[in-house]
């Protein structure tokens, strides 16, 4: 819906955009909410992302992004295998459990029942979908690291669930449609 020209609107001057403005803006973009995990000689890690997005089906490419302060990050640019969990109505609390950084590792997987990808990564078996991947390639941008990662296997361990999606700070639930459009 297009704004009335008399309506006020909220405007920041260009060079004068704050971390608080992008992060508040950023809020107001839907994004899915995912478990990213791996696991090898670097260790198991795990936390919970909400940038990430397809590239390409060819290949089957998907993109990360990795804040590199994070206290996992270089396990999982070492280890190369990731494991993504697209999480569903209902995991709530561990996706909060993944993004704690209070809790440990072994406290983090304590939380659902886990298989091993055929990379070694960790997929959580309740997810709507996982994603068993190694990294093709990273590049650096501000703060983060951004992962391509080439999608191996694909598994849809329910076809019943509902996505869990991040807007505005909170969880939402995306109902599935059987309408095709």
């Amino acid at each position: 819906m297009l704004r009335d020209a008399d309506t006020p609107t909220a405007t920041i001057s260009p060079g004068d955009v704050t971390q608080d403005d992008f992060r508040r803006a950023m809020s107001l973009l839907g994004a899915p909410v995912v478990l990213v995990t791996t696991d090898g000689a670097h260790g198991r890690h795990g936390l919970t992302v909400s940038a990430i997005c397809s590239v390409s089906d060819t290949p089957p490419t998907v993109l990360i992004c990795l804040n590199r302060s994070n206290r996992s990050h270089a396990a999982f640019l070492r280890n190369g295998a990731i494991g993504i969990s697209i999480l569903a109505e209902g995991q709530e609390a561990i996706a909060g459990a993944f993004a704690s950084s209070r809790l440990s590792s072994e406290e983090r997987f304590a939380n659902g029942m886990w298989r091993v990808g055929a990379s070694g990564a960790p997929l959580l078996q309740q997810a709507v979908a996982t994603l068993d991947c190694a990294v093709a390639s990273v590049q650096t941008s501000g703060s983060h690291d951004v992962l391509f990662c080439r999608v191996n296997a694909i598994a849809h361990p329910s076809d019943d669930g509902h996505g869990l999606a991040w807007f505005d700070r909170r969880f939402h639930v995306l109902p599935r449609f059987t309408t095709q459009f």
